[in-house]
Parts: structure tokens; C-alpha cells; sequence
């Protein structure tokens, strides 16, 4: 069985939301998932994990959270952990136009994970957002 963990950091609850509904699309995927906020997630976790679901905030300037988000996946690009690992990235913004995700979406790739989808949402999620964020676990699951 795959193995899939969902990290994120949520200053709302509208990604923790997301994160909660991701998790629900891998399982119903086929896939054991976990989620972790990403203080109790470290980088050399990752090695244990067939694929990862990121899930931050558009914070600031269209960036992620630099307080625990920002260093966690900076280590995880440092360390070379992302290197051919699937990955999908998630997210809520409440303004600007998703700027955070295209930059982290090029730094993943950049990183060599093998960037299967992102999914962002504005505000807090919806019905439609939530299903997205389901489809987007399982989409991850299929990619493995």
C-alpha cells in the first residue's frame, strides 16, 4: 500500500480544511495517508513516504508562512529529500492572484520532485473546494 503524507501549516483553518480533505481523497485513493502539521514533521520523514502533499498559505508578499513553512521546505530542497518524490501542492490566498503557488510549484521542480498537480482555493474552502482538494489526494495516489 502507498504511503502518502500530508504536511501543512494553516494560520486559519482554511488549509488545515484542505489538508483534512486531501488526506480523505488518498485514503479513498487506496493509499495509507497521514497528516502532519508541519511543526511535527521533519525532513528526514520524508524518506519514509512514497508521495507528499504540501499545503501552505499565500502569506505576505505571495509567499509561504516564513516562520515553520518556509525553513521546512527549504530543508527539504537543501537535503535533496524531493528529488524524484510526487508531490502536489495546496493552498488558500486571500489576495493577489496565486503568485505563491507558481513559485513554489517552480521551486518544487526545480527541487526534481515530480510535481503531479496544485489546487488553490480563495478563502476559506467550499463545497467545490473541498471536492477539489479530495481529487487532488487521489490524484496524487494514481501518480505513484
Amino acid at each position: 500500500m502507498a504511503k502518502v503524507a500530508v504536511v501543512y501549516w494553516s494560520g486559519t483553518g482554511n488549509t488545515e480544511k484542505m489538508a483534512g480533505a486531501v488526506t480523505e481523497g488518498a485514503q479513498g485513493a487506496g493509499a495509507e495517508a497521514e497528516l502532519f502539521e508541519v511543526d511535527s514533521f521533519s525532513v528526514d520523514q520524508i524518506d519514509n513516504f512514497d508521495g507528499l502533499a504540501l499545503g501552505c498559505p499565500s502569506m505576505g508578499a505571495e509567499e509561504l508562512e516564513e516562520g515553520s513553512y518556509e525553513p521546512f521546505f527549504a530543508g527539504a530542497v537543501d537535503s535533496g529529500k524531493l528529488s524524484g518524490k510526487p508531490v502536489v501542492l495546496f493552498g488558500s490566498w486571500g489576495w493577489g492572484a496565486g503568485a505563491w503557488m507558481e513559485t513554489w510549484s517552480e521551486r518544487t521542480t526545480a527541487a526534481g520532485a515530480k510535481l503531479v498537480n496544485t489546487f488553490i482555493v480563495e478563502n476559506e474552502p467550499d463545497a467545490e473546494g473541498i471536492q477539489g482538494s479530495k481529487d487532488l489526494g487521489a490524484e496524487l495516489v494514481r501518480a505513484l
